[in-house]
């Protein structure tokens, strides 16, 4: 008897273990999409120095 217990609970173990490691897809996709959500924060934080800069009336060209 003890030793089924044994072999269930193991067996549940082994399938918690696998099942909840991220695969591969899964990891790029996540760096995927915090390199997407980077680009967008730096995006709208070059908007907003823009914007500042209109609003201030500084009329220098940035490049």
């Amino acid at each position: 008897m003890k030793k089924s217990i044994y072999l269930f609970l193991a067996a549940g173990l082994f399938a918690f273990t696998f099942a909840s490691c991220d695969s591969p897809a899964d990891e790029r996709a996540d760096q995927v999409e915090d390199a997407a959500e980077e680009q967008a924060d730096q995006v709208e934080e070059a908007g907003e120095r823009e914007a500042d800069r209109i609003e201030d009336g500084d009329t220098t060209v940035v490049q």
